[in-house]
């Protein structure tokens, strides 16, 4: 892949950058725009060499969404940037953009001289402003979107040992490749979050009317793995209670929402002695208010001497209100990209760059 740097001249350019401000929001409020903040280096370097630049990107599934609050956020953060940056409006709103329909690409590609990508968090989808606009634009990768990649590949390329690779959240689907995977690369495997149901259920064990995936992921094999690490005890909603339990005595009135107590000092001790910690998704159903033992394995990491990782979403956005961003080697923007880039080594947001 190219990089920004290496554009010779950028002065008067037209310059498409698709960014990804889809940003957590509740009531057209945006709950966190760390998405934005990590998108201002590229924006700035593009913009102090001269380039006038479109910003690309959706918010929401359908394109329905307003970007009037993602503006008007960008705006407070990059005072200097207004003469020289404008919005395309969201993206998705227009027809040929999920269908990565050619000629929608075209006709978008006539609105500047360059394209470049700084939007890793949606580059595992082949949409025409991600796999598109490539076709028909000089392109170049933004400063997020390589970081993204240098970062992520210190936990698939000459790996620092003891590694901890710990897997939380709930979609099961997407993260079972990746279990498997660091099964081989890692040393230690920690299941926490809504995957944990699945693994338990798996063992024998009662787990009430917690949420679980249907699908059938060979997971007995799995368990049977020495490097599995599951939680000894558990955090479960019984009526309006929070018990603490072991994970062998939940009742089929209870849900469990998040790890125990012991299972947390067990958990410390391991990044303690940790070289190299991945971590995706969060331990507990924090929405529910079970994010206690999420929070404090995230001050735990990032108090530790271990590289750290850290991707999701909903993981991210604890971070930031904890405030502990910079007490990380490095948080990715992305979901399901992270989820894919670590597991198949590219994206095709990548590929289209090269």
């Amino acid at each position: 892949m190219r990089s920004i740097k290496q554009i010779k001249n950028l002065k008067s350019k037209k310059v498409l950058v698709r960014v990804d401000f889809n940003v957590p929001m509740k009531n057209g409020r945006i709950l966190d725009d760390f998405r934005i903040r990590k998108a201002l280096p590229t924006i700035k370097f593009l913009q102090k060499k001269g380039a006038k630049l479109i910003l690309i990107t959706h918010l929401g599934k359908n394109g329905s969404e307003s970007l009037k609050p993602i503006i008007k956020r960008f705006f407070k953060i990059s005072k200097s940037l207004k003469s020289q940056v404008s919005f395309l409006g969201n993206i998705r709103k227009f027809n040929g953009e999920m269908k990565n329909d050619l000629n929608f690409s075209k006709k978008l590609s006539k609105l500047g001289d360059i394209y470049v990508n700084d939007a890793f968090s949606v580059s595992h989808r082949a949409h025409a402003s991600i796999v598109g606009l490539p076709k028909y634009l000089p392109s170049y990768a933004g400063f997020q979107f390589e970081e993204e990649i240098k970062n992520l590949s210190k936990a698939t390329k000459n790996i620092k040992h003891p590694f901890l690779f710990i897997a939380g959240g709930v979609k099961f689907s997407t993260k079972i490749p990746l279990i498997r995977k660091y099964l081989k690369l890692a040393d230690y495997v920690f299941i926490g979050g809504s995957l944990l149901n699945n693994f338990l259920k798996a063992k024998g064990y009662e787990i009430g009317q917690s949420l679980i995936d249907d699908g059938d992921y060979g997971i007995k094999k799995i368990i049977e793995n020495r490097k599995i690490i599951l939680p000894e005890d558990v955090i479960v909603k019984s009526g309006n209670k929070f018990i603490n339990k072991k994970a062998n005595k939940v009742k089929k009135n209870e849900i469990i929402l998040d790890i125990g107590n012991e299972t947390v000092k067990n958990l410390t001790k391991l990044i303690k002695k940790s070289k190299l910690i991945l971590w995706n998704g969060p331990l507990g159903k924090y929405e529910d208010g079970a994010g206690k033992a999420t929070r404090k394995i995230l001050k735990i990491v990032s108090e530790s001497k271990a590289e750290s990782i850290i991707g999701g979403g909903d993981i991210v956005y604890l971070i930031s209100m904890m405030k502990l961003e910079n007490k990380f080697t490095f948080i990715s923007t992305g979901g399901g990209a992270t989820l894919d880039f670590l597991a198949n080594g590219t994206l095709p947001g990548i590929k289209a760059l090269k």
